[in-house]
């Protein structure tokens, strides 16, 4: 019998998760890693997660299908591996993706260390992806919910993190999760989902960072691409490329964030048609097969989270990967991913660092 450590957050898909591996004959440990304080002001809000309710909720269905349960005080690691870098990354004029930080460092590096602590085979998470082993290789494919596939947030693992990894939920879609935690009579199956970033759950980013840093972010000048001076930003942390909102420049046409520069302290502001590109650039990759991606290959994109997949070319070039879109994409910002599909498989991807954007 195989023992897992399922990672639990007091939502229903994790919950599910327990459920499932159990029914399945698993040996199953609960966890839930504590990362962060909620601040006052977001605890009941209903988007976030690390609240003391969401604990509870955790050892409320560890207890109920009768797993031993611990919770894992990992703030100061969550502290150093995702919000520090998630700080630095919007100083330095990027729009970071910290979901996949934490995926990276906590649930699949830190999370496998207190496995081995506790004797347990495997992991599991909630996640909606699936993990199936095809000609002598491990692969990680979209879940059956398109609408909750998250195979995008898990482009950074490989083939030994996914030789023990379980997601049950890939199988899958979320109606039917929670009417698989109704008939078992779990109290979190109409629990919201956890949304936005978990911890800045108003959105408010550049407020967040202002607070953990105790800095206020320095205002500035908005140019133009030939360096014709605007008007005055607030400060670069409240900008992302592709951003038309909130910029307060009186303009004959519409202008968009199309270039974020921390060395000046400048923003430059361009129309819309000028944040089209067919190029770009990704580093931090990742290939989730472990094999030469050396050769130009066909593939579908996704440049952010939510975005459709776009037909491209991709292959590396030294430690840096090279993607050329068949159709031209709005406004690729740098520090998000860059994720790399064939069908339902995911190939791999990496941290967008620029594009053809002027």
């Amino acid at each position: 019998m195989e023992k897992v450590l399922v990672a639990m957050s007091g939502g229903v898909d994790s919950t599910v998760t327990a459920s499932l591996l159990k029914e399945h004959g698993f040996e199953c440990v609960g966890c839930t890693m504590k990362l962060y304080d909620a601040e006052p002001q977001t605890e009941s809000c209903g988007k976030t997660c690390c609240s003391l309710d969401d604990v509870e909720d955790a050892r409320s269905a560890a207890v109920r299908l009768g797993m031993p349960y611990y919770v894992f005080n990992m703030k100061d690691t969550f502290q150093d591996c995702v919000i520090r870098p998630f700080i630095q990354s919007y100083v330095s004029g990027e729009t970071p993706n910290p979901c996949i930080e934490c995926n990276r460092r906590m649930k699949f590096e830190k999370l496998f260390e207190k496995a081995d602590l506790l004797h347990c085979d495997k992991i599991a998470t909630g996640h909606y992806a699936l993990v199936t082993f095809e000609n002598g290789k491990y692969c990680l494919k979209k879940a059956r919910d398109p609408g909750k596939d998250q195979s995008y947030v898990l482009y950074m693992l490989g083939q030994e993190q996914l030789a023990r990894v379980l997601f049950p939920m890939g199988e899958y879609t979320k109606t039917e999760t929670r009417k698989l935690a109704e008939q078992t009579g779990f109290l979190n199956a109409d629990k919201p989902d956890s949304q936005d970033i978990c911890f800045v759950p108003d959105g408010d980013y550049a407020g967040f960072i202002e607070r953990q840093t105790g800095k206020s972010s320095e205002p500035g000048e908005f140019v133009s691409p030939d360096g014709r001076v605007l008007g005055r930003h607030r400060g670069i942390i409240h900008y992302t490329v592709g951003q038309r909102r909130g910029l307060g420049v009186s303009a004959p046409t519409p202008l968009y964030v199309s270039r974020i520069e921390p060395d000046t302290n400048r923003i430059v502001l361009c129309p819309e048609k000028e944040l089209y590109v067919d190029t770009v650039t990704a580093d931090q990759v990742n290939i989730v097969s472990g094999e030469a991606f050396d050769t130009p290959r066909r593939v579908t994109v996704k440049l952010r989270y939510r975005q459709p997949e776009q037909p491209a070319t991709a292959w590396l070039e030294g430690e840096q990967l090279q993607i050329r879109l068949e159709k031209p994409q709005r406004a690729p910002a740098p520090g998000q991913a860059a994720v790399l599909y064939d069908g339902d498989y995911v190939l791999g991807g990496g941290t967008i660092r620029s594009s053809g954007i002027s």
